[in-house]
């Protein structure tokens, strides 16, 4: 079924990349794995920690990002409950495997001086939180079972959400979809369909670029240190 299975990587902007791949590695343990010029983007970079073989936080840091000013309530939520604005990331919760590895990476957290709150039993996950650079808030979390949608969508926050029998039935269990092959074309620019951000007319041809032209403009594949052969 077409649908995805993970999150690949998770990108975040900042304005010192040092100071983040500094606290990820050496609060979190997790391992640097890449950092060059980012694809495609003047004056870029692109950073990766390793969470696995297949899950990534990334940062990317360019010129303009360090002169937007952070504003708790607006650009960042402050904690995992505080506000802020629409399409952004209000916190970011990692996964550890269990109880044990909670409480061993709290013992971590606070071995370098970070305060840390919890855990709290939220019913399908334990978790704990605490802040990183830059105003991210974080929390590290663990459970021991998938979610049962039966005991935890509220009727309440249904309603409240203008959500209907209906929709609710075919949000539990979305439409099947296959793919056909890559053969679908590229839809038409439909204004209210969701659209990244870019100048109108280089959107357009963009847009209107075939798909294997796309990939092959855009495609840098070359990593920036060549690995002499074993």
């Amino acid at each position: 079924m077409a649908r995805p299975d993970g999150v690949h990587h998770l990108a975040l902007t900042t304005g010192d990349i040092k100071t983040q791949i500094a606290f990820f590695t050496d609060v979190l343990g997790t391992e640097l794995v890449a950092l060059y010029w980012m694809h495609g983007v003047k004056g870029a970079w692109h950073g990766f920690v390793r969470l696995n073989d297949h899950c990534s936080i990334a940062f990317v840091q360019s010129p303009d990002i360090a002169k937007i000013p952070r504003q708790i309530g607006v650009t960042h939520s402050g904690n995992a409950g505080g506000a802020c604005t629409t399409g952004a990331m209000q916190h970011l919760a990692l996964n550890v495997t269990d109880n044990a590895a909670l409480l061993a990476l709290r013992d971590r957290i606070r071995s370098r001086g970070v305060n840390v709150f919890g855990p709290i039993d939220h019913g399908f996950c334990q978790s704990i939180y605490f802040a990183g650079p830059e105003n991210l808030s974080l929390e590290i979390s663990t459970s021991d079972a998938a979610i049962d949608a039966r005991a935890w969508i509220d009727p309440e926050v249904v309603r409240l959400a203008g959500i209907t029998e209906a929709e609710l039935a075919s949000y539990k269990s979305p439409a099947r979809y296959d793919g056909e092959g890559g053969k679908v074309p590229q839809p038409a620019i439909d204004p209210a369909k969701p659209h990244m951000v870019y100048p109108p007319e280089r959107y357009r041809q963009m847009v209107a670029m075939p798909d294997d032209e796309y990939t092959r403009v855009r495609s840098e594949t070359t990593p920036p240190v060549r690995i002499a052969a074993e």
